[in-house]
């Protein structure tokens, strides 16, 4: 049995299901659909994801409080009754025909399995460049396929989750994929990545970008004890760390101006990275 979970919060993500449902239905196995709500706020998603309910072998559960991108992700897979589980993010976008069938495919071979993340080619909104010019600089240089694990859309067998689960000390946004792959790999399970992206369906603005990359990189500093050696802004900082006080220096000075880019319509990866590496010097 197939079991597909989707954690979503503040988002309406029944095309997805929609599109999941369809080809669920070709495959000549049992399966379900499971989306939770985190502790949604917006009633509008709520509702709007309720339709979800008149899918067949699909269930919409409303949970009430945010307990955050772990213990959801841990939740729904108490919940699961299949054999192997695949997961995704809501604002993921079903751009193959054979996406299921490429994965349940790979799943007969490996025990995790990630399929990767595929940016629009083209963005025309310049209040969301700066993520859709740094996801599209990251698919350039690494493509899809990665053997590292990424939690955009990933299966897994029911025998993985019998031994790691995802860290629910991580209740803030960031890098709680990166310890869930350092899990995998002291429990001894290899990631498997295979060329079957979902596309990423939802571009934040570069306001909120810069609020999440913020909050990530305070969850990277508080667990860097964890995953700092898996962490390539930790271990840049380590490397220069002897000049931490020039990079606090710096921001103090140029923190305002270099938001002031990067919120703009026109916004540089390489002032990213730098107010990245300075805003890490100051926790």
């Amino acid at each position: 049995m197939l079991s597909i979970l989707i954690p979503t919060y503040d988002y309406t993500c029944y095309k997805l299901v929609a599109d999941l449902h369809e080809q669920a239905e070709q495959l000549n196995m049992p399966y379900e659909i499971l989306v939770a709500e985190d502790g949604s706020r917006s009633q509008v998603d709520i509702i709007a994801n309720h339709k979800i309910e008149e899918l067949s072998h699909c269930r919409h559960i409303v949970r009430k409080e945010n307990v955050g991108r772990a213990a959801i992700r841990n939740f729904l897979i108490n919940e699961a009754k299949g054999d192997w589980l695949l997961m995704m993010d809501a604002d993921g976008k079903v751009v193959r025909e054979d996406f299921l069938e490429k994965y349940l495919a790979a799943g007969k071979e490996h025990d995790v399995v990630c399929g990767g993340i595929k940016t629009p080619d083209i963005w025309h909104n310049p209040d969301s460049l700066l993520r859709w010019r740094y996801e599209k600089a990251y698919e350039q240089k690494h493509g899809y396929i990665s053997q590292q694990f990424r939690s955009f859309c990933f299966l897994l067998t029911k025998k993985v989750t019998e031994q790691v689960r995802f860290d629910e000390r991580y209740l803030h946004y960031g890098y709680e994929d990166v310890q869930f792959g350092k899990d995998l790999e002291a429990a001894g399970f290899q990631v498997f990545g295979i060329d079957n992206p979902l596309e990423n369906n939802d571009i934040e603005t570069n306001a909120v970008f810069l609020q999440k990359t913020e909050e990530a990189i305070r969850s990277a500093h508080h667990f860097n004890k964890d995953i700092g050696d898996n962490v390539s802004l930790a271990r840049t900082y380590n490397k220069y760390k002897r000049w931490g006080w020039a990079f606090r220096l710096f921001f103090t000075f140029f923190q305002k101006p270099m938001r002031h880019h990067l919120l703009s319509k026109n916004p540089s990866l390489f002032w990213f990275s730098v107010y990245k590496l300075c805003y890490y010097s100051t926790l």
